[in-house]
C-alpha cells in the first residue's frame, strides 16, 4: 500500500451509501486530494446519483459490486440494519489490500472481519454530524488486520472533516456517547439558552443569536487556550455575582449528575444495538440468501 504520509497518490475510493454521512466522507477526501476521477459512490435512486455528480464531479452506481471492484479504500456509510447483507454482497470483490473503513454506529471490526476475505484491514470510526462543515470529531480505531499505514490513510480521509482521534475499539462506545451524540446534548443546551433569554425578555432571535455564539465562543477559548473548563468557569465567577447564583441553580437542578446519566444511556444504548445486529458469521460458502437468513434467525427477524 502507498503510504499517504509520503506521496500525493491515492487509492481509488468506493463510498457505499451516500447519505449525510457518506457524502460529508466523499466530499472530505476531495477537499484532502482524491480527485473526483478516483471516487465512486453508490446510490439507491438515480436522482441521488445525479445530484452528487452535479455536485462533487464524482462517479456514481447503484451497483455496490461494481463501485468496489478494484478500489483500495471502500467506506461502508449505510444503515447498521443494512451492512451484514452488503458485506455479504461486496465480500468477493474486495479486493488484497483493500481498506474497509465503517462509519456506521455500533458495529465492531470485528463484525466486518468475520465477512470479508481473512486478512482485510477493517478501520472503524465514529464520525459526528459537525463533519458536514468541516468542524466535527472523528474517533478512529483499528481492526485485527490493520496497520499505521491503514489509520494514516483513514486519518488524510478525514482530515477535512475536522478533529481526528485514534481510540482503542473498546472506547467507541464511550466516544459516541460523548461527540457523536454530543452536538445533540449542545444543540438541546443553545434551545435552552435561548428559550431562557426569550423569558427575560430578548426577542427569540436575538436570543438564539447570543446563545449560538455564546457557546461557539466558549469552546474556541477553551480549544486555543488549552485551560481546563473548571478554571475557566472560576474565571467568570465572581464571589457573590450573577455567574455563581446561576451556577448554584445548576447544581441544585442536577445538571452535571443529568449528564452523566445521559452519557451512560447512549453508551449502554450503543451496546445493545450493536449486540441486536451481531448475528453469527455465514457458514463457509453460504450464498448471500443464506448468509443474510442465518443473521436474520440470530436477531429473531422474520423476513
Amino acid at each position: 500500500m502507498t503510504d499517504p504520509s509520503t506521496s500525493s497518490t491515492v487509492p481509488r475510493l468506493a463510498v457505499l451509501g451516500a447519505g449525510v454521512m457518506g457524502e460529508t466522507v466523499l466530499a472530505g477526501a476531495l477537499a484532502s486530494g482524491w480527485r473526483p476521477a478516483d471516487v465512486v459512490a453508490t446510490v439507491r435512486r438515480a436522482e441521488r446519483g445525479d445530484e452528487l455528480a452535479a455536485r462533487h464531479g464524482v462517479a456514481t452506481t447503484r451497483d455496490n459490486v461494481e463501485a468496489v471492484r478494484g478500489a483500495g479504500v471502500v467506506v461502508v456509510a449505510v444503515k447498521p440494519k443494512d451492512v451484514a447483507a452488503l458485506l455479504d454482497e461486496v465480500s468477493g470483490a474486495v479486493g488484497a489490500g483493500t481498506v474497509v473503513v465503517s462509519v456506521v454506529v455500533g458495529l465492531p471490526t470485528s463484525f466486518y472481519e468475520e465477512r470479508l476475505p481473512a486478512g482485510t484491514a477493517v478501520v472503524r470510526v465514529m464520525p459526528n454530524t459537525p463533519s458536514v462543515v468541516g468542524a466535527g470529531v472523528s474517533a478512529v480505531s483499528r481492526g485485527s488486520a490493520a496497520d499505521d499505514a491503514d489509520v494514516a490513510l483513514v486519518e488524510r480521509l478525514l482530515a477535512a472533516t475536522g478533529l481526528v482521534v485514534r481510540v482503542a475499539e473498546k472506547d467507541q462506545d464511550a466516544v459516541g456517547a460523548l461527540s457523536g451524540s454530543g452536538p445533540a446534548y449542545v444543540f438541546y443546551v443553545i434551545d435552552a439558552l435561548a428559550e431562557a433569554g426569550v423569558l427575560l425578555g430578548l426577542t427569540r432571535a436575538t436570543a438564539l443569536e447570543l446563545a449560538t455564539a455564546t457557546v461557539h465562543g466558549a469552546a474556541t477559548m477553551l480549544r486555543e487556550t488549552g485551560e481546563h473548563p473548571a478554571i475557566a468557569r472560576e474565571r467568570v465567577s465572581s464571589p457573590g455575582g450573577t455567574t455563581v447564583a446561576a451556577l448554584r441553580r445548576l447544581d441544585a437542578g442536577g445538571v452535571r449528575a443529568a449528564f452523566l446519566d445521559a452519557l451512560e444511556a447512549a453508551r449502554d444504548r450503543s451496546v445493545e444495538l450493536a449486540a441486536a445486529l451481531a448475528g453469527p458469521p455465514a457458514p463457509p460458502g453460504a450464498t448471500g440468501d443464506e448468509a443474510r437468513a442465518s443473521g436474520d434467525e440470530a436477531r429473531g427477524t422474520d423476513r
